[in-house]
């Protein structure tokens, strides 16, 4: 007997439904809290001579939507801080190193 071919004829609409379903933004958040996970436990917390300690540590938030992407038609899930100061921290400055929680966490997390 002859093996048969499976075919497939992929659908551009059931694609599209599928990048915007809520199975597909719950794992986006799954993986976004797994980040933030990681972004915590590896986040510096100042030392003796610092004014408000442990507040980058505690700033990090997830939000998800299926209205992300380019064409706002996708699930999305973000990590972020909402400390003022996140950018430098994650970037450095002049006279302080780039630490880059996120690049970091995100490189070890969202599996």
């Amino acid at each position: 007997m002859a093996a048969r071919q499976a075919r497939f004829k992929m659908s551009n609409r059931g694609v599209g439904q599928l990048l915007k379903s809520p199975l597909l933004e719950a794992e986006m958040l799954r993986r976004a809290e797994v980040i933030k996970g990681v972004a915590e436990s590896i986040a510096p917390v100042g030392g003796p001579g610092d004014p408000h300690p442990g507040v980058y540590k505690a700033s990090f938030y997830v939000k998800s939507t299926t209205r992300g992407g380019q064409r706002r038609n996708r699930a999305t899930a973000t990590v972020g801080n909402s400390a003022y100061y996140a950018r430098w921290v994650e970037y450095g400055t002049e006279k302080v190193h780039p630490h880059h929680v996120l690049l970091r966490a995100a490189q070890a997390g969202g599996r």
